[in-house]
């Protein structure tokens, strides 16, 4: 199976859509655009390594697969740059990076979102494996993966939703501890995490040994959201904003994984 020409293609591909994030983050000074063009850019990559001429168990499979990326892809996409549109204020990790790096700011950006295009490209390497790879029948792990994608979206909404009401509440200096929020201090990055675990669960075969890429995605974006980009860098910023009240938040909420809250130490 030739995994690296479609690889490469989308490699490249992300990488001009990387660089148009950002030229229009540096135009608008507003960093939460490169949110929003990775997650449009990652989903076409998706479906372009789903839907990609070659031996495929399942054409039906691969139509199916492509879907769903492209549902995840719009749904977050949307989500994000609707926000990012109408919030004054940029979004709190970029707004730290800005303080941070200074006028390093935009040299270090570029640099920032050009390493999100291979991110990307790897990520389509899990979407390739589960789309061609199975029987050739549509099966029970065809509709657990579907199962799984659609609780992750489902739970990603409902966790953006939460928030987005909380915030226009404009209750200033509180945390959001309810719902979700209660359980997790980033419900949205887990059920983001919880969509790409449904790769491995339609196509891994310990005996097929390329299925072994649909692991790619899952392992990485839990690295990327726990201990990268996403709850380190956001949790950095929320210290900063919210001290006491957000160190009493981290000591009754789970970081990731949502868990029954502690009770408050206060």
């Amino acid at each position: 199976m030739d995994v690296m020409t479609p690889f490469l293609v989308i490699l490249a591909g992300m990488a001009v859509v990387m660089l148009a994030a950002w030229a229009v983050q540096f135009g608008t000074r507003n960093g939460g655009w490169v949110d929003a063009f990775w997650s449009f850019g990652t989903g076409a990559a998706c479906v372009t390594a789903a839907v990609w001429t070659g031996e495929a168990a399942s054409a039906e499979r691969q139509w199916i697969v492509a879907g769903l990326a492209a549902f995840w892809s719009l749904r977050l996409g949307v989500y994000i740059a609707q926000r990012v549109a109408k919030d004054a204020h940029e979004d709190r990790r970029y707004a730290g990076l800005r303080r941070e790096w200074g006028g390093d700011f935009q040299r270090n950006m570029i640099v920032l979102c050009l390493i999100q295009a291979p991110a990307a490209a790897l990520l389509s390497l899990s979407i390739f494996a589960a789309a061609h790879a199975g029987a050739s029948e549509l099966g029970l792990r065809d509709a657990l993966a579907v199962l799984v994608i659609v609780v992750a979206i489902v739970g990603e909404g409902l966790a953006d939703e939460q928030m987005r009401r909380f915030r226009k509440s404009g209750v200033r200096g509180a945390v959001m501890d309810k719902g979700l929020w209660g359980w997790s201090r980033h419900p949205n990055y887990f059920f983001e995490w919880v969509g790409w675990l449904a790769w491995p669960v339609m196509a891994f075969d310990p005996a097929v040994a390329w299925t072994w890429l649909t692991l790619v995605a899952p392992v990485m974006m839990f690295l990327v959201l726990r201990f990268g980009t996403g709850v380190p860098a956001l949790e950095k910023v929320m210290l900063e904003s919210r001290g006491d009240v957000f160190r009493d938040y981290q000591k009754r909420v789970s970081a990731f994984f949502p868990l029954p809250p502690k009770r408050s130490s206060t």
